[in-house]
């Protein structure tokens, strides 16, 4: 489990396609020294295990299944994602619960400054629509978001800041698929009511 609240930026600085899954790996700020092998790591809000690192690094596989869910088939060496390691019982609960279970991919369709904030509209896949709420939490590219308004297929969100500058938020641009996890609790609510 995870909140969406980013703890770093990490670099794919390595992608491996000779194998039957993909494998990336990816430098990071933290000393991943006491990070054990198999530890959970949301990866852009894609819950990836950690199957080798080094202080600074480590590596993940990935599956076909999860290649054609995200948008993690488009990285390529350089590029930048965001990071956040696994809930611990006690941690503070600061974003909202993501599993790290990419639902689908949402399209950025604008970026508009807002005093010094961004407001983004974004178009949900047609079939999870029907699970953003005005208020609701969303998390996009592993970021815990609050929605603003919804219309259809497409929802506005605000970006503060602070979330543009430390998340990769601020290199999105019209256009750009973005990994979405749809609110859990939403998702329980629509499987009771049979919908």
């Amino acid at each position: 489990m995870f909140t969406g609240i980013i703890t770093d930026v990490g670099t794919v600085t390595r992608v491996d396609d000779t194998r039957g899954d993909k494998r990336f790996e990816i430098t990071t700020n933290w000393d991943m020294t006491d990070v054990p092998m198999g530890a959970s790591i949301a990866c852009s809000g894609c819950c990836l295990t950690v199957i080798a690192k080094t202080k600074n690094s480590f590596s993940v596989d990935v599956s076909a299944e999860s290649l054609s869910k995200t948008n993690l088939g488009s990285w390529v060496e350089g590029t930048k994602i965001n990071l956040e390691s696994s809930l611990k019982f006690g941690d503070e609960l600061g974003g909202h619960l993501v599993s790290g279970h990419v639902d689908g991919l949402a399209t950025l369709l604008s970026i508009t400054p807002d005093g010094d904030s961004f407001r983004l509209k974004i178009r949900a896949p047609q079939d999870l629509k029907q699970f953003i709420a005005p208020k609701g939490s969303i998390a996009l590219n592993g970021i815990s978001l609050t929605v603003n308004e919804v219309e259809d297929d497409v929802f506005g969100i605000n970006i503060i800041p602070h979330t543009w500058d430390v998340t990769t938020m601020g290199k999105s641009k019209a256009g750009d698929a973005i990994n979405m996890e749809i609110d859990m609790l939403a998702r329980y609510v629509a499987r009771i009511l049979g919908k």
